[in-house]
């Protein structure tokens, strides 16, 4: 039994307008109870870089960052984003890092079908962000809840470090 008085609880049959920042830029959404973030970013607002993948927040595919954490976004509420600053694979467009990891990830073949791409790119950059010199133990750590089913991992490890690597010397665009 709740103790908010029922007009103050949401109720599923109605949207609720939440704000947030996605990707830099402030926006707002009108949101179901029960949607996921996942589904707001994909249905609500149309970025689609985000895959949907097990919506169990098991594989990563759908990874953003929130508030400078990952997140799977098929776990998060839309209503939990309200007030919050999210970031997509669409907003890494403009990110140094990102970019000289796209690089690394082609020159190292850590691309293939391109499935969980969006996601480990999203993860790998958060690394990147947080600890810019990761070793290949690191890079595999990071990516630990992202599942791909082509690489078999070792290509986007080395990715990823020679991502930090050129980072660290300075080779940005």
């Amino acid at each position: 039994m709740s103790l908010e008085p029922e007009a103050a609880r949401p109720r599923e049959g109605r949207a609720h307008e939440i704000r947030f920042t996605l990707n830099g830029v402030q926006r707002s959404a009108s949101v179901g109870i029960t949607m996921s973030a996942l589904q707001m970013l994909r249905d609500v607002i149309g970025l689609t870089g985000t895959k949907y993948g097990c919506g169990e927040g098991e594989c990563g595919a759908c990874t953003i960052i929130v508030d400078g954490l990952s997140v799977n976004s098929c776990l998060l509420f839309a209503l939990d984003c309200d007030g919050r600053e999210l970031t997509t694979i669409e907003g890494l467009a403009g990110d140094a890092r990102a970019k000289v990891l796209s690089q690394a990830f082609v020159e190292y073949g850590a691309v293939q079908c391109g499935f969980c791409t969006p996601g480990m790119m999203v993860q790998a950059t958060h690394l990147l962000a947080t600890q810019p010199h990761p070793d290949a133990a690191a890079a595999k750590r990071a990516i630990e809840g992202n599942l791909c089913r082509c690489t078999g991992y070792q290509k986007i490890a080395q990715a990823i470090v020679a991502a930090g690597q050129a980072l660290a010397a300075g080779d940005q665009p």
